[in-house]
Protein backbone atom coordinates (compact mmCIF):
# COMPACT_ATOMS: atom_id res chain seq x y z
CA UNK A 1 0.00 0.00 0.00
CA UNK A 2 1.39 3.26 -0.91
CA UNK A 3 2.22 6.66 1.60
CA UNK A 4 -0.18 9.16 0.10
CA UNK A 5 1.36 12.94 0.88
CA UNK A 6 -2.33 14.25 1.00
CA UNK A 7 -6.13 13.10 1.01
CA UNK A 8 -6.20 15.47 -2.06
CA UNK A 9 -3.08 13.49 -3.44
CA UNK A 10 -5.35 9.80 -2.33
CA UNK A 11 -8.44 10.93 -3.96
CA UNK A 12 -6.54 11.58 -7.04
CA UNK A 13 -4.87 8.39 -7.16
CA UNK A 14 -8.63 6.48 -6.07
CA UNK A 15 -10.15 8.37 -9.65
CA UNK A 16 -7.07 6.07 -11.78
CA UNK A 17 -7.77 3.46 -9.94
CA UNK A 18 -11.86 4.06 -10.41
CA UNK A 19 -11.01 4.51 -14.15
CA UNK A 20 -8.61 1.37 -14.07
CA UNK A 21 -11.78 -0.48 -12.31
CA UNK A 22 -13.78 0.71 -15.33
CA UNK A 23 -11.87 -0.99 -17.97
CA UNK A 24 -10.69 -4.21 -16.77
CA UNK A 25 -14.85 -4.28 -15.54
CA UNK A 26 -15.68 -3.49 -19.20
CA UNK A 27 -13.34 -6.53 -20.72
CA UNK A 28 -16.49 -8.51 -20.09
CA UNK A 29 -19.55 -7.14 -18.89
CA UNK A 30 -20.82 -5.20 -22.01
CA UNK A 31 -22.76 -2.03 -21.05
CA UNK A 32 -24.67 -1.61 -17.91
CA UNK A 33 -22.09 1.31 -16.90
CA UNK A 34 -24.82 2.91 -14.24
CA UNK A 35 -25.21 -0.34 -12.49
CA UNK A 36 -21.12 -1.07 -12.31
CA UNK A 37 -20.95 2.84 -11.13
CA UNK A 38 -23.64 2.16 -8.53
CA UNK A 39 -22.36 -1.44 -7.25
CA UNK A 40 -18.76 -0.14 -6.82
CA UNK A 41 -19.82 3.42 -5.01
CA UNK A 42 -21.63 0.71 -3.00
CA UNK A 43 -18.54 -0.95 -2.52
CA UNK A 44 -16.19 2.18 -1.51
CA UNK A 45 -19.12 3.10 1.26
CA UNK A 46 -19.39 0.40 2.53
CA UNK A 47 -23.07 -0.17 2.13
CA UNK A 48 -25.05 -3.38 0.78
CA UNK A 49 -26.49 -3.57 -2.97
CA UNK A 50 -29.87 -4.85 -3.85
CA UNK A 51 -30.18 -5.98 -7.61
CA UNK A 52 -33.19 -6.03 -9.29
CA UNK A 53 -33.69 -7.23 -13.15
CA UNK A 54 -35.17 -10.38 -15.02
CA UNK A 55 -33.27 -13.58 -15.47
CA UNK A 56 -30.39 -13.36 -17.58
CA UNK A 57 -28.95 -10.03 -17.59
CA UNK A 58 -25.15 -10.81 -16.42
CA UNK A 59 -25.80 -10.24 -12.64
CA UNK A 60 -24.44 -13.04 -11.14
CA UNK A 61 -21.38 -12.56 -13.55
CA UNK A 62 -20.85 -9.10 -13.04
CA UNK A 63 -21.11 -10.22 -9.16
CA UNK A 64 -18.46 -12.23 -9.90
CA UNK A 65 -16.02 -9.96 -12.56
CA UNK A 66 -16.21 -7.31 -9.59
CA UNK A 67 -14.74 -9.86 -7.18
CA UNK A 68 -11.83 -11.12 -9.22
CA UNK A 69 -10.98 -7.33 -9.96
CA UNK A 70 -11.07 -5.97 -6.54
CA UNK A 71 -8.94 -9.07 -5.38
CA UNK A 72 -11.69 -10.25 -2.97
CA UNK A 73 -12.83 -13.81 -2.08
CA UNK A 74 -16.28 -14.46 -3.12
CA UNK A 75 -19.27 -17.07 -2.22
CA UNK A 76 -22.55 -17.17 -4.68
CA UNK A 77 -25.24 -18.32 -2.50
CA UNK A 78 -28.67 -19.43 -4.18
CA UNK A 79 -31.66 -19.06 -1.79
CA UNK A 80 -34.22 -21.45 -2.07
CA UNK A 81 -37.32 -22.03 0.32
CA UNK A 82 -35.55 -24.96 1.99
CA UNK A 83 -32.50 -22.99 3.10
CA UNK A 84 -31.92 -22.42 6.79
CA UNK A 85 -29.82 -20.06 8.76
CA UNK A 86 -27.42 -22.27 9.51
CA UNK A 87 -26.62 -23.42 5.93
CA UNK A 88 -25.29 -19.60 5.24
CA UNK A 89 -23.86 -19.11 8.57
CA UNK A 90 -22.13 -22.43 9.76
CA UNK A 91 -23.12 -24.78 12.30
CA UNK A 92 -21.08 -26.40 15.09
CA UNK A 93 -20.36 -30.19 14.91
CA UNK A 94 -18.64 -33.15 16.92
CA UNK A 95 -14.80 -33.44 15.67
CA UNK A 96 -13.11 -36.89 16.04
CA UNK A 97 -12.17 -36.00 19.70
CA UNK A 98 -15.51 -35.68 20.58
CA UNK A 99 -15.12 -31.55 21.00
CA UNK A 100 -17.50 -29.39 19.37
CA UNK A 101 -16.02 -27.09 16.55
CA UNK A 102 -17.72 -24.45 14.35
CA UNK A 103 -17.67 -25.15 10.72
CA UNK A 104 -18.17 -21.63 9.06
CA UNK A 105 -20.82 -21.11 6.46
CA UNK A 106 -20.46 -18.93 2.92
CA UNK A 107 -21.21 -16.14 4.89
CA UNK A 108 -17.55 -16.19 5.75
CA UNK A 109 -16.32 -14.30 2.02
CA UNK A 110 -15.70 -10.64 1.14
CA UNK A 111 -18.19 -10.57 -1.44
CA UNK A 112 -21.94 -12.31 -1.29
CA UNK A 113 -23.88 -13.03 -3.85
CA UNK A 114 -27.72 -14.06 -2.02
CA UNK A 115 -29.10 -15.06 -5.46
CA UNK A 116 -33.04 -14.66 -5.76
CA UNK A 117 -33.37 -13.26 -1.96
CA UNK A 118 -36.72 -13.42 -1.75
CA UNK A 119 -36.98 -16.64 -2.32
CA UNK A 120 -36.39 -18.05 1.33
CA UNK A 121 -38.53 -17.95 3.80
CA UNK A 122 -38.20 -14.88 6.84
CA UNK A 123 -35.74 -16.64 9.43
CA UNK A 124 -33.05 -17.44 6.74
CA UNK A 125 -33.33 -13.88 5.19
CA UNK A 126 -32.61 -12.40 9.11
CA UNK A 127 -29.59 -14.33 9.98
CA UNK A 128 -28.48 -12.77 6.34
CA UNK A 129 -29.74 -9.36 7.17
CA UNK A 130 -28.77 -9.22 10.84
CA UNK A 131 -25.28 -10.03 9.28
CA UNK A 132 -25.01 -7.22 7.12
CA UNK A 133 -26.30 -4.91 9.75
CA UNK A 134 -23.58 -6.39 12.55
CA UNK A 135 -20.88 -7.52 10.21
CA UNK A 136 -20.33 -10.33 12.50
CA UNK A 137 -22.75 -13.44 13.36
CA UNK A 138 -23.46 -15.12 16.74
CA UNK A 139 -23.81 -19.10 16.83
CA UNK A 140 -23.60 -21.35 20.00
CA UNK A 141 -22.75 -18.38 22.47
CA UNK A 142 -19.74 -17.05 20.24
CA UNK A 143 -19.24 -14.34 18.25
CA UNK A 144 -17.40 -14.91 14.40
CA UNK A 145 -16.51 -11.81 12.59
CA UNK A 146 -17.46 -11.67 8.98
CA UNK A 147 -14.47 -10.86 6.25
CA UNK A 148 -13.33 -7.51 5.97
CA UNK A 149 -14.23 -5.79 3.78
CA UNK A 150 -17.67 -6.67 3.52
CA UNK A 151 -20.39 -6.90 0.79
CA UNK A 152 -23.50 -7.95 -0.13
CA UNK A 153 -25.00 -7.94 -3.04
CA UNK A 154 -28.66 -9.90 -3.34
CA UNK A 155 -30.60 -10.30 -6.48
CA UNK A 156 -34.60 -10.73 -7.09
CA UNK A 157 -36.84 -11.41 -10.13
CA UNK A 158 -39.08 -8.89 -10.08
CA UNK A 159 -41.41 -10.58 -12.40
CA UNK A 160 -41.89 -13.87 -10.83
CA UNK A 161 -43.69 -13.59 -7.16
CA UNK A 162 -45.25 -17.10 -6.99
CA UNK A 163 -43.87 -18.91 -3.86
CA UNK A 164 -42.04 -16.00 -2.79
CA UNK A 165 -41.40 -13.97 0.54
CA UNK A 166 -41.08 -10.60 -0.23
CA UNK A 167 -38.47 -8.52 1.76
CA UNK A 168 -40.04 -6.02 4.48
CA UNK A 169 -39.48 -2.53 4.37
CA UNK A 170 -37.38 -2.69 7.54
CA UNK A 171 -35.50 -5.13 6.15
CA UNK A 172 -34.95 -3.49 2.41
CA UNK A 173 -33.30 -0.37 4.68
CA UNK A 174 -30.31 -2.18 5.22
CA UNK A 175 -29.59 -1.96 1.69
CA UNK A 176 -27.92 1.26 0.42
CA UNK A 177 -28.98 1.20 -3.18
CA UNK A 178 -32.08 -0.91 -5.40
CA UNK A 179 -30.59 -0.96 -8.29
CA UNK A 180 -32.90 -1.53 -11.84
CA UNK A 181 -31.55 -3.84 -14.32
CA UNK A 182 -32.92 -2.96 -18.12
CA UNK A 183 -32.38 -4.89 -20.92
CA UNK A 184 -29.42 -4.30 -22.91
CA UNK A 185 -29.90 -1.81 -25.80
CA UNK A 186 -29.88 -3.89 -29.59
CA UNK A 187 -26.03 -2.66 -29.84
CA UNK A 188 -24.90 -4.02 -26.36
CA UNK A 189 -26.30 -7.40 -26.99
CA UNK A 190 -25.37 -7.40 -30.15
CA UNK A 191 -21.90 -7.53 -28.79
CA UNK A 192 -22.59 -9.59 -25.99
CA UNK A 193 -23.78 -12.36 -28.19
CA UNK A 194 -20.78 -11.83 -30.50
CA UNK A 195 -18.37 -11.96 -26.98
CA UNK A 196 -20.02 -14.75 -25.58
CA UNK A 197 -20.62 -17.27 -28.36
CA UNK A 198 -16.92 -17.45 -29.22
CA UNK A 199 -14.31 -20.04 -26.96
CA UNK A 200 -12.02 -16.88 -26.38
CA UNK A 201 -11.33 -16.60 -22.75
CA UNK A 202 -10.42 -12.79 -20.77
CA UNK A 203 -8.21 -13.13 -18.41
CA UNK A 204 -8.65 -10.36 -15.45
CA UNK A 205 -6.23 -8.14 -13.44
CA UNK A 206 -6.48 -7.40 -9.85
CA UNK A 207 -6.68 -3.62 -9.79
CA UNK A 208 -7.29 -2.80 -6.17
CA UNK A 209 -6.68 -5.26 -3.19
CA UNK A 210 -8.47 -5.98 0.14
CA UNK A 211 -6.03 -3.49 2.22
CA UNK A 212 -6.42 -0.34 -0.59
CA UNK A 213 -10.46 -0.66 -0.19
CA UNK A 214 -10.16 -0.29 3.12
CA UNK A 215 -8.18 2.66 3.08
CA UNK A 216 -10.50 4.40 0.14
CA UNK A 217 -13.96 3.24 2.37
CA UNK A 218 -12.03 5.84 5.45
CA UNK A 219 -10.55 7.88 2.51
CA UNK A 220 -14.16 8.85 1.51
CA UNK A 221 -15.75 9.07 5.28
CA UNK A 222 -12.97 11.69 5.82
CA UNK A 223 -14.05 13.64 3.28
CA UNK A 224 -15.37 17.39 3.92
CA UNK A 225 -18.88 18.20 3.69
CA UNK A 226 -20.08 21.53 3.24
CA UNK A 227 -23.26 22.36 5.79
CA UNK A 228 -25.50 23.37 2.58
CA UNK A 229 -24.94 19.86 1.08
CA UNK A 230 -25.31 18.07 4.23
CA UNK A 231 -29.13 19.94 4.94
CA UNK A 232 -30.58 19.68 1.38
CA UNK A 233 -29.69 15.70 2.23
CA UNK A 234 -31.51 15.50 5.04
CA UNK A 235 -33.79 17.87 4.13
CA UNK A 236 -34.37 15.33 0.53
CA UNK A 237 -35.31 12.62 3.57
CA UNK A 238 -37.56 14.46 5.50
CA UNK A 239 -39.69 15.60 2.69
CA UNK A 240 -40.77 12.14 2.40
CA UNK A 241 -42.27 11.95 5.15
CA UNK A 242 -45.80 12.63 6.10
CA UNK A 243 -46.91 15.93 8.46
CA UNK A 244 -43.20 17.98 8.81
CA UNK A 245 -42.54 21.79 7.87
CA UNK A 246 -40.72 20.36 4.81
CA UNK A 247 -43.81 18.09 3.68
CA UNK A 248 -44.19 19.35 -0.27
CA UNK A 249 -47.83 18.45 -1.65
CA UNK A 250 -46.68 15.24 -3.93
CA UNK A 251 -45.75 13.25 -0.22
CA UNK A 252 -49.12 14.28 1.26
CA UNK A 253 -50.82 12.94 -2.01
CA UNK A 254 -48.89 9.70 -2.70
CA UNK A 255 -46.60 8.91 -0.17
CA UNK A 256 -47.86 7.12 2.84
CA UNK A 257 -44.52 6.34 4.41
CA UNK A 258 -41.36 8.34 4.06
CA UNK A 259 -37.27 7.35 4.14
CA UNK A 260 -35.71 7.12 7.40
CA UNK A 261 -32.64 8.50 9.11
CA UNK A 262 -30.63 5.97 7.02
CA UNK A 263 -31.36 7.14 4.14
CA UNK A 264 -30.06 10.08 4.96
CA UNK A 265 -26.74 9.28 5.86
CA UNK A 266 -26.48 7.13 2.84
CA UNK A 267 -27.29 10.20 0.76
CA UNK A 268 -24.61 12.09 2.61
CA UNK A 269 -22.13 9.04 1.87
CA UNK A 270 -22.85 8.04 -1.32
CA UNK A 271 -22.38 11.43 -2.62
CA UNK A 272 -18.65 11.82 -1.09
CA UNK A 273 -18.18 8.48 -3.14
CA UNK A 274 -19.68 9.92 -6.10
CA UNK A 275 -17.85 13.26 -5.80
CA UNK A 276 -14.65 11.40 -5.55
CA UNK A 277 -14.99 8.86 -8.52
CA UNK A 278 -15.49 11.99 -10.31
CA UNK A 279 -11.87 13.84 -9.04
CA UNK A 280 -14.01 16.09 -6.38
CA UNK A 281 -12.52 16.69 -2.95
CA UNK A 282 -15.95 17.43 -1.39
CA UNK A 283 -19.79 16.69 -2.66
CA UNK A 284 -21.76 19.34 -4.10
CA UNK A 285 -25.71 19.12 -4.45
CA UNK A 286 -25.21 17.74 -7.77
CA UNK A 287 -23.40 14.39 -6.00
CA UNK A 288 -26.88 13.85 -3.45
CA UNK A 289 -29.15 14.02 -6.21
CA UNK A 290 -26.90 11.96 -8.38
CA UNK A 291 -27.29 8.77 -5.76
CA UNK A 292 -30.92 9.82 -4.81
CA UNK A 293 -33.17 7.35 -7.13
CA UNK A 294 -31.17 3.86 -6.16
CA UNK A 295 -31.29 5.38 -1.97
CA UNK A 296 -34.93 6.76 -1.82
CA UNK A 297 -36.37 4.03 -3.94
CA UNK A 298 -37.00 1.19 -1.82
CA UNK A 299 -37.74 3.25 1.21
CA UNK A 300 -40.74 4.86 0.09
CA UNK A 301 -43.95 3.43 -0.22
CA UNK A 302 -46.96 5.21 -2.09
CA UNK A 303 -50.48 5.06 -0.77
CA UNK A 304 -53.38 3.55 -2.95
CA UNK A 305 -54.16 6.93 -4.74
CA UNK A 306 -50.28 6.63 -5.86
CA UNK A 307 -50.89 3.13 -7.14
CA UNK A 308 -54.55 4.00 -8.59
CA UNK A 309 -52.69 6.84 -10.93
CA UNK A 310 -49.59 4.74 -12.01
CA UNK A 311 -47.28 7.43 -9.78
CA UNK A 312 -44.06 5.55 -9.92
CA UNK A 313 -41.78 5.87 -7.14
CA UNK A 314 -38.77 7.27 -9.50
CA UNK A 315 -41.41 10.06 -10.97
CA UNK A 316 -41.97 10.85 -7.52
CA UNK A 317 -38.63 10.93 -5.97
CA UNK A 318 -37.84 13.54 -9.45
CA UNK A 319 -39.93 15.91 -8.27
CA UNK A 320 -39.42 15.76 -5.03
CA UNK A 321 -35.63 16.34 -5.94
Amino acid sequence: MQEFKSDVEAIDQFVVKYKELNKEIAKVIVGQEDTVKNVLISIFSRGHCLLVGVPGLAKTLLVNTIADVLGLSFNRIQFTPDLMPSDIVGSEILDENRNFKFIKGPLFSNIILADEINRTPPKTQSALLEAMQERHITAAGKKYELGNPFFVLATQNPIEQEGTYPLPEAQLDRFMFNVWLDYPSFEEEVNVVKKTTTDTKVELNKIVSAEEILFFQNLIRKMPVADNVLEYAVKLSVKTRQNTPFTPEVTKKYLAWGAGPRASQYLVIGAKCHAAINGKYSPDIEDVKAVAVPILRHRLVRNYKAEAEGMHIEKIIAELI
